[in-house]
């Protein structure tokens, strides 16, 4: 995959942050879209990555997660799942947007706008290095990791 460059943006996080992209320069960065905080698979996926982070962190890569759910549900949901990385809120869907993961789903026959579990992989210099659409939440911290690894 070509190497892609994305515009500076910023969201509000956990903790009291405010993630900007650009302040991430420097070392491998993780972002993954999950469609809603304490929901089955999106609980699994952030407790996979939950599981995988110490090593995420020996490659000084850090992850982000990102859904359109408010930072109080944020706050809930990372205290209750001991998520030692920041959640963000994107409530404006301008980070949805940018990566384009709003899809139309089917929920109980009915369709609705949502979005699309993804994952998407930079390197030191903000550069997108790898993207995962459609994500089957079995393995993928794992495959995610093992990508990471190559970027040393």
């Amino acid at each position: 995959m070509p190497k892609k460059s994305l515009p500076d943006f910023e969201l509000p996080g956990t903790s009291s942050t405010i993630f900007k992209f650009s302040d991430q320069r420097g070392h491998p960065v993780v972002i993954y879209f999950y469609p809603k905080d304490n929901t089955p698979g999106c609980t699994t996926e952030g407790q996979n990555f939950r599981d995988l982070y110490p090593q995420f962190r020996k490659l000084e890569c850090a992850i982000f997660g990102v859904s359109r759910d408010s930072l109080q549900s944020h706050e809930n949901f990372k205290s209750k799942m001991s998520f030692p990385f920041e959640l963000l809120s994107d409530a404006d869907e301008e980070a949805c947007k940018l990566f384009d993961v709003i899809k139309m789903k089917n929920m109980y026959g009915r369709k609705v706008r949502g979005i699309e579990r993804s994952t998407f992989a930079f390197d030191g210099n903000g550069e997108l290095v790898r993207e995962w659409r459609g994500v089957k939440v079995p393995g993928h911290a794992q495959e995610v990791l093992d990508f990471v690894q190559t970027l040393k």
